[in-house]
């Protein structure tokens, strides 16, 4: 019944077979336009047909919203945080030549990884370019789909991975780091040196290209993510900001900024905050009596993802890796 559902889903959607086939020829188009090969394209292409299961999980509403406390307690979990201490230790050497080289702390660099796939160990099973082509085709988001599956046939023409192994997530993350194709083309590094950038199998060139990533995003080292706070007896309705960059949702539950001085003067705990940063409270759920600072690289990790519980787990799992000095 389920997959029924899906598929009248997707028919509802306006995807047939003769509409994909000319979305396809399109896409060919504008991909030779743009310096891909024929030979690619075609490999590609060759009997490509829509994967009704992506646009399901597209249109899926999640069931229900998670706590702080709960989205917290299952991705900053036991299994990771153990997991990542072993993993830092066995290559401490080649993460702290990569932290060398961007400026990024290497405990953070463990802590994406670990929040992303699970330190490599789930990264996807869809097809790149088919659950792209099918995406792109949906006109719910078609002009960014269709461009990053430009970008993945960019991916396929510069021989970064093969066809029959360029699998990942269902809406198109790919690799250990879970980069869109676009992202991949502006971040990924070939740091073993093999002329390719394979953020699928190479630690050195998934590490490398979180950190680069990173530097990218304005990352400062040393300089923390925030921390969790108890919150005071104190009426802080009128910090709450009247405007935010609405390219990112999570800046809407983000207060005015404050130094730490100013929280102190409110009844906060500032211990361990940077005394010249200014750091802006996360909006307590309701009934909370804690919640969290966000300053230092916070920004720089809502870049990665932006909603703040997934920003919060990368500090916590960070800092649980590495403890701060």
């Amino acid at each position: 019944m389920r997959y029924m559902m899906i598929s009248l889903l997707f028919v509802a959607s306006g995807v047939g077979a003769s509409d994909f086939d000319a979305y396809l020829k399109q896409v060919s188009e504008r991909a030779l336009g743009e310096g891909i090969s024929p030979s690619t394209i075609e490999q590609a292409f060759s009997g490509l047909e829509p994967d009704e299961r992506v646009i399901g999980f597209d249109r899926r509403q999640p069931e229900f919203v998670q706590t702080f406390d709960q989205y917290l307690e299952a991705r900053v979990s036991d299994f990771r945080k153990q997991e990542g201490r072993r993993l830092y230790v066995q290559h401490r050497d080649l993460l702290e030549e990569v932290a060398r080289q961007y400026g990024v702390d290497p405990a953070y660099i463990v802590a994406f990884w670990g929040l992303e796939t699970s330190f490599g160990r789930y990264q996807g099973k869809y097809s790149i370019v088919r659950s792209l082509a099918t995406l792109g085709h949906d006109p719910r988001r078609s002009a960014f789909f269709t461009s990053e599956l430009i970008h993945a046939l960019k991916i396929l023409d510069e021989k970064h991975i093969s066809l029959e192994r360029f699998v990942g997530a269902w809406a198109g993350a790919m690799g250990q780091s879970q980069f869109m194709p676009g992202s991949f083309l502006r971040f990924a590094r070939d740091h073993d040196g093999d002329g390719r950038k394979d953020i699928w199998h190479s630690k050195a060139d998934v590490f490398a290209s979180i950190a680069n990533y990173l530097r990218e995003a304005g990352w400062r080292q040393g300089r923390g993510w925030g921390k969790a706070v108890q919150l005071p007896d104190t009426d802080l309705s009128s910090l709450k900001a009247k405007t935010w960059d609405t390219r990112c949702r999570a800046l809407k539950y983000h207060s005015v900024p404050q130094l730490p001085g100013q929280w102190a003067q409110q009844g906060f705990d500032v211990t361990g905050l940077f005394r010249d940063e200014a750091y802006a409270l996360i909006q307590p759920e309701e009934g909370a009596t804690s919640s969290y600072f966000a300053g230092g690289n916070f920004r720089a990790i809502l870049s990665y993802n932006c909603a703040n519980k997934y920003a919060v787990s990368v500090g916590l799992l960070a800092e649980v890796i590495v403890p701060p000095s």
